[in-house]
């Protein structure tokens, strides 16, 4: 081979490796026999990434010995066995894109460990130090972390003295470096499995960033959902809510509401669920003793009535930025109902003097993610921070011991 042609294949590998690198490659979906694979750029303009992004080309996916073809930036490939892992590649117009491993759910389960982050989308140093924490948590556990649970502002617009000013997520580059690059390790490997916050939506920000949103996610059945529920393993259903004021159009409205339409849903799906663990998680928190946000205990309080009713054990909710736990009594429904909203913006003001008007029996301001673990009747939950176990304290600010167990 002549030097110009070794020039010219040095070109294209060095020009194919650099179009592998501008893409990002994450897991959409699992269940207990197919996965759903997604890729696109977060860069540029127009939709780049997610369900109804513009194609970039013929695809083809292969996981374990199975391969499809794609001519949209995802694909659906099925009849997997359960609870295996796989590894995957993704070629797009002939050059690898991406690659990865995924594992399967099982089709029966006792045991189950997953993530849950809230109020994450910020896109400082403090986000990137959470998902690394995460990253490394993932990394070194001998049980399977199955999936990450949000409970809510998934993408924050940017601030200039505390004011929005743009990169609020309604256009897919806002999501580069707000949620593809810090967690991208684990995109490959897992699913985010989001609930929509006051900052998705124009609640808080931009009308438009609900619809990015919900393309950017994958959802199950493959559909838009401001409202879902999944299942793992006949172990535990999961209920992800909507209690935002946002709308797709005209001006913010509740969604929460008790003739509504996702109420209605609610109620059906919850009476339907034979899981052991039933486990809504959604954005405002019932039970917080702030310091930022009141509680929303009067305008969710059919909901709360619903879970009770339900047998619900535990709630996982976001908004404050901090992390609480409460007690579980007559005057909490018996229902753990949680806060984790540090994720990528931490509050530390203190909240002692409110938490015992609030039920809340103890809290943390470090910035942390929650790792939660089932076990058959037994669940724990340990928030994490930068540099292991987040120090969580009481009223008086004596140290409570983690995990904190739910039966």
């Amino acid at each position: 081979m002549g030097r110009g042609a070794r020039v010219a294949l040095g070109f294209f590998i060095w020009a194919a490796a650099g179009l592998a690198q501008e893409f990002h490659v994450y897991v959409g979906q699992i269940t207990a026999d197919s996965v759903l694979l997604a890729w696109g750029k977060a860069a540029g303009s127009g939709n780049v990434i997610g369900r109804d992004s513009v194609p970039w080309g013929k695809a083809s996916v292969k996981v374990g010995e199975r391969t499809v073809a794609a001519e949209r930036n995802w694909a659906l490939v099925e009849g997997l066995a359960a609870d295996t892992e796989y590894p995957y590649q993704i070629t797009l117009n002939g050059v690898k894109i991406g690659e990865g491993q995924v594992r399967t759910y099982p089709q029966r389960a006792r045991r189950l460990t997953f993530f849950v982050i809230g109020d994450w989308g910020s896109g400082d140093s403090q986000q990137y130090r959470v998902a690394e924490a995460m990253w490394n948590e993932f990394s070194r556990r001998q049980d399977p972390v199955r999936f990450v649970l949000t409970t809510g502002d998934n993408i924050y617009a940017d601030t200039v003295l505390g004011m929005p000013a743009g990169g609020s997520g309604n256009r897919d580059r806002h999501w580069r470096k707000k949620f593809f690059l810090p967690y991208e390790r684990l995109l490959r490997r897992i699913p985010f499995y989001p609930s929509p916050g006051n900052h998705d939506g124009n609640e808080s920000e931009g009308l438009s960033d609900l619809d990015v949103y919900l393309d950017n996610f994958f959802f199950p059945g493959n559909r838009p959902a401001r409202y879902y529920q999944f299942s793992f393993g006949g172990l535990a259903d999961f209920f992800s809510l909507d209690s935002t004021e946002n709308t797709t159009q005209g001006l913010p409205a509740p969604f929460y509401l008790e003739d509504g339409e996702q109420f209605g849903w609610m109620q059906q799906a919850l009476a339907a669920s034979k899981a052991r663990w039933k486990i809504p998680y959604f954005h405002h928190a019932v039970l917080t003793a702030g310091p930022e946000h009141p509680p929303m205990v009067r305008e969710l309080a059919h909901w709360a009535k619903l879970f009770v009713t339900a047998g619900v054990k535990v709630v996982f909710n976001g908004h404050e930025h901090n992390f609480q736990f409460s007690e579980r009594n007559p005057a909490t429904g018996g229902i753990c109902w949680v806060v984790t909203g540090a994720g990528g913006q931490s509050r530390p003001g203190n909240i002692a003097k409110r938490m015992a008007e609030a039920q809340i029996a103890g809290w943390s301001a470090a910035p942390h993610f929650l790792v939660v673990e089932i076990e058959d009747r037994t669940m724990r939950i340990t928030p994490v921070g930068t540099d292991g176990e987040a120090a969580v304290t009481d009223s008086k600010g004596g140290r409570v011991r983690t995990p904190i167990e739910v039966k």
